[in-house]
């Protein structure tokens, strides 16, 4: 189980090789709609996607279909699970967040909710977390599935975009896949740090 969970992460590649586009959208669906998913490389395996689909392996329009939709029905069952059993649970454990954290985070996505499940798609961790969040907050859900369709028809166009073109115009770019796919989830988490140095400096403040 740790050597296939390495391999996920460390080489997206093997995965894409071994499971298809079909392999491809059932993780996308699983980062996005289960929380135990947040350690799953969206970014890196869709850029790995574009660039072997480049080469001939995949079928580009068939991955980008079944990508975008694994995404957006990934993300409306992260919705729903935490709509249906979000506030349950909080407040069966009251410790685990205090109610002025939920109504704060209730009117955040009143106002800003529509803009933050489309940019969470370009983060990892924050993409896994949102959509939840937005169900427990109970974010009308047809402003959710709205801004999820926005963001996923986004999103994964422009990661397997970017790995179909490099494939496309650097010789032998397959080669290179295991750097290039690392170099995307070293710069993918980067909004999430600054994110956090911001939050530190503000608590600090």
């Amino acid at each position: 189980m740790l050597e296939f969970l390495r391999t996920i992460v460390l080489d997206p590649s093997a995965i894409v090789m071994t499971a298809g586009a079909l392999g491809v959208a059932v993780i996308i669906f699983a980062e996005s709609g289960i929380l135990l998913g947040a350690f799953l490389p969206g970014d890196s395996l869709l850029f790995a996607s574009g660039l072997i689909a480049a080469n001939g392996v995949l079928n580009p329009f068939s991955l980008l279909i079944l990508a975008v939709l694994a995404a957006i029905l990934g993300d409306s069952a992260g919705y729903w699970i935490g709509r249906r059993t979000g506030e349950p649970l909080l407040r069966r454990y009251p410790r685990l967040v205090k109610a002025e954290h939920i109504h704060r985070t209730e009117r955040f996505y009143e106002r800003w909710g529509t803009r933050a499940v489309i940019l969470a798609r370009f983060v990892p961790i924050v993409r896994t977390i949102t959509p939840p969040m937005a169900g427990i907050s109970k974010m009308p859900y047809h402003r959710f599935v709205r801004a999820n369709i926005i963001g996923a028809a986004l999103w994964v166009p422009l990661m397997t975009g970017l790995g179909y073109f490099l494939g496309r115009t650097i010789p032998d770019a397959q080669h290179y896949l295991l750097p290039l796919s690392f170099s995307i989830v070293v710069i993918s988490f980067i909004p999430f740090f600054v994110r956090m140095l911001k939050r530190k400096k503000a608590a600090r403040a």
